[in-house]
């Protein structure tokens, strides 16, 4: 409960102007997929409203949430036709290109050392530094 008891809509609105928020919903929205690890958190016919404080947007999202496992995408359909899963595109090419740089490698090794710790550059270079002997 808010200080000073119950307040109606447009109180609600007036004390948000003060404090420089802003809402705005999103219209049309079907679904809306969270995508974890190893599972995905559907939304379908979810209510999306952005919030706007101090610059910062904010995303709030109301439905009813449906729990599946992230390997069930490749068994979803459109229009009768299995969609297949997405192909991994690799590690972004800020990261290749930071590897080679630092590590002074080729291309291909960079990638090869992204995918080995699992596409943290940091770590990439640190493993292939640690294979070169010293000057």
């Amino acid at each position: 409960m808010m200080p000073g008891g119950p307040r109606n809509e447009r109180q609600m609105q007036m004390m948000m102007r003060r404090l420089g928020m802003t809402t705005e919903p999103v219209d049309g929205v079907e679904e809306v997929v969270i995508r974890k690890k190893d599972e995905e958190i559907v939304l379908k016919g979810a209510e999306v409203t952005i919030l706007t404080m101090q610059g910062v947007r904010t995303y709030q999202v109301i439905g009813n949430p449906v729990t599946r496992p992230r390997s069930r995408a490749a068994e979803s359909t459109t229009a009768g036709t299995v969609v297949a899963p997405p192909v991994p595109a690799g590690p972004p090419e800020e990261d290749v290109q930071l590897v080679m740089e630092q590590a002074g490698v080729e291309r291909a090794e960079a990638i090869s050392a992204l995918r080995a710790a699992d596409g943290a550059p940091a770590e990439a270079i640190l493993h292939l530094l640690s294979k070169r002997p010293p000057p």
